[in-house]
């Protein structure tokens, strides 16, 4: 019950695959709530069969009549645990749940049946509160499968006579278009065709504003959208949307077991044996000195009830599941147990540039007309969008981008052309329009007057922007400055992880060294190492970690792998982040958050503490009651009561971080602590 519940049951509670759900109908509380687990109704039938024995005891009614029902409650709430101990028995396994029903049985036996069957009662009620906050902590996650919806509009065909056919989202397969009205949520992932409007896609990135989307751009399954009409081409299968891959990679994190756990149970097993000897001992050992049966065999159930690991085996899983569940309520997704325990000894963050640090996509930062050109910065801007508009590179994109959030609308363009490497050329209003690199349109000009450009583009590659040159009708007309731009917050995020561990974090990039420095002044980052390779970058890892820093490498691209999987967490960035770096991580924010960074070590740090504070709770009572026993007169009820009121407060303590709360509470800590 103790040991195996926790870990089992977010694998094994909801039997639907991944790519389907849909949530209880309303009034059938009893069929998705605590009823319907096994546990609490077993409780609930042993909670009334000793509830009327008592009473028809207290009643002086026959004997026969309250021992029925005493028995009965031993095998309501005793049944369950009796079996699964008998089968671990089998594979040479000493299950505690096995022992505590042999020292309620060895109560009835010498005429306690009343305590026994209060221990069969608490027992049971234990594992119920405990099926109980592991259910909640499965519903808190697999939650996110409600948001995809059952069915979705298919089209077939083209244009306008295209067929809709409504069928389950669940069979949508890659390439397959669907059709989403305002108001619907969207059926799968996938890039919208044509249409556009605002989609509020809070549940998956966070984001507390709809965010526009146009031909081209990306949405997600279970996405809300909002007043236009969207096409959209599906591009994952609906067991690899982005909802599914975040309930798979929970599931996956509670079927594993932490360092702490594993040793626990490791000690449990030798632990298990040696208070079995030492029950056997009790029991016989006095019988040699002429102690009667009946006390002799009352002290050593009572021994074998309060010795029991119970609340010790407990202490570590509900904490760090617990904390799982929560951060991947807010945006992190923790692939396991050990990688909670390693986020709460991180001493040192290392970040990739490109991304992580930075969104990861071109920005337009300035437009500067050549002395002379006779076109204005804006008249610039609208001619070079104009002609981009056909464009599917990133800078070009990011040209039209801008002009439009200016309000300029870019001309109709004709004769449009692309060559890789060089740029683009279109006709726009009669003007030939080239955009493209220094390289290739600094040479060439008519006027044979590239020196005031190459001025210009020289100060802006000096200080880290990619530069655009513009011509029109054979002369250069001017220059567009693009640079990747920080993430908002990631200042913040680095500040507060220096408090944190104690230690600045260091940036890691591929990028040149101007860029990098560029970037990491802005950030607060003292110490860059620019240039490398993915192998470079595990090599920086690795002289971090020489150093006795325990590392998280935070990182997006496939370039980032082999550094994710180098350090002690690697913590990838998820909405832009490859499918390898994904794969690779042992976190993954999905809500492109840095400062979701420091708030996973702090809510780790916090785990950590409760499970070290129930481990203290858990040995304390079985000390005491131990002593207590060994050397006084320990009653069978009040051992009952403390042995299994232990294990109930480490549960329900450890499980404090299942609450809303305790995320505010890690976040705050990543501000304050140091």
């Amino acid at each position: 019950m103790y040991d195996g519940a926790v870990i089992t049951e977010l694998t094994t509670a909801d039997p639907r695959p991944a790519t389907a759900a849909s949530p209880p109908a309303a009034g059938a509380w009893w069929r998705s709530g605590a009823w319907s687990l096994p546990e609490v109704r077993w409780a609930a039938a042993a909670t009334v069969m000793f509830a009327a024995g008592g009473i028809s005891h207290l009643a002086g009614a026959p004997p026969w009549l309250w021992w029925s029902l005493y028995l009965a409650c031993y095998a309501a709430g005793g049944w369950e645990p009796g079996l699964a101990g008998l089968r671990a028995l089998r594979e040479r396994t000493l299950d505690v749940d096995l022992l505590m029903v042999v020292a309620a049985i060895g109560g009835a036996a010498i005429g306690q049946v009343f305590d026994g069957a209060l221990l069969i009662v608490i027992f049971a009620t234990s594992g119920a509160l405990e099926a109980v906050a592991t259910k909640r902590t499965a519903d808190s996650v697999r939650g996110l499968l409600d948001l995809t919806p059952e069915q979705a509009t298919r089209l077939t065909g083209a244009g306008d006579h295209a067929r809709e056919d409504i069928v389950d989202a669940a069979v949508l397969q890659v390439g397959e278009v669907i059709l989403v009205r305002p108001g619907e949520r969207v059926g799968a992932d996938g890039r919208v065709l044509s249409g556009a409007g605002p989609v509020d896609q809070a549940s998956i990135t966070g984001e507390s504003l709809p965010v526009d989307k146009q031909a081209g751009d990306e949405v997600f399954a279970g996405t809300v959208n909002g007043t236009g009409v969207l096409r959209v081409r599906v591009t994952r299968a609906a067991g690899e949307t982005v909802i599914a891959r975040i309930v798979a990679m929970v599931e996956q994190a509670s079927a594993t077991k932490a360092l702490t756990q594993l040793f626990i149970e490791k000690v449990e097993q030798r632990y298990s044996v040696v208070m079995v000897a030492a029950t056997l001992a009790l029991f016989t050992l006095p019988l040699l000195w002429g102690a009667s049966v009946h006390h002799s065999l009352l002290r050593a159930m009572t021994f074998m009830i309060v010795a029991s690991p119970c609340a010790v085996v407990l202490a570590t899983m509900p904490p760090l599941l617990a904390a799982i569940a929560t951060a991947g309520r807010n945006g992190v997704l923790v692939k396991s147990a050990v990688v909670m325990e390693h986020l709460a000894d991180i001493t040192q963050v290392a970040f990739d540039k490109t991304g992580t640090l930075t969104e990861g996509r071109p920005h337009l930062t300035g437009v500067h007309a050549l002395p002379g050109a006779e076109v204005s910065e804006v008249r610039l801007l609208a001619l070079a969008a104009a002609a981009e508009q056909g464009s599917e590179h990133p800078l070009g994109r990011a040209v039209v981008r801008a002009a439009r959030d200016r309000g300029l609308m870019p001309a109709p363009a004709e004769e449009f052309g692309s060559e890789p490497g060089r740029g683009v050329r279109a006709r726009v209003q009669a003007h030939l329009v080239e955009v493209g690199s220094p390289a290739q349109l600094l040479h060439g000009d008519r006027r044979q007057d590239t020196a005031a450009a190459a001025v210009v583009v020289a100060g802006l590659e000096d200080s880290g922007h990619t530069a655009v040159v513009v011509r029109v009708d054979g002369a250069l007309a001017g220059v567009l400055a693009l640079a990747d731009r920080m993430r908002p917050g990631a200042a913040e995020a680095v500040a507060q992880l220096t408090d944190l561990t104690g230690a600045r974090p260091v940036l890691l990039t591929g990028d040149n060294a101007r860029a990098a420095e560029r970037l990491a002044a802005q950030a607060g980052i003292a110490e860059v190492r620019a240039d490398l390779l993915p192998a470079g970058k595990v090599t920086a890892v690795r002289e971090l970690q020489a150093g006795g820093a325990q590392v998280a490498l935070v990182g997006d691209g496939v370039n980032d792998a082999p550094a994710l999987a180098t350090a002690h967490v690697g913590i990838a960035m998820g909405r832009a982040g490859s499918d390898l770096a994904l794969d690779t991580a042992d976190a993954v924010i999905t809500r492109d958050e840095l400062a979701a960074v420091p708030a996973v070590i702090a809510l780790a740090r916090r785990a950590r503490r409760l499970v070290m504070a129930n481990l203290v709770i858990a040995t304390t009572f079985i000390a005491v009651l131990v002593a207590w026993d060994l050397f006084g007169d320990l009653p069978l009820p009040l051992g009952v009561a403390g042995h299994e009121g232990s294990t109930v407060i480490v549960g329900l303590n450890g499980l404090r971080l299942l609450r809303d709360a305790a995320w505010r509470r890690a976040v705050a800590a990543s501000r304050t602590e140091s």
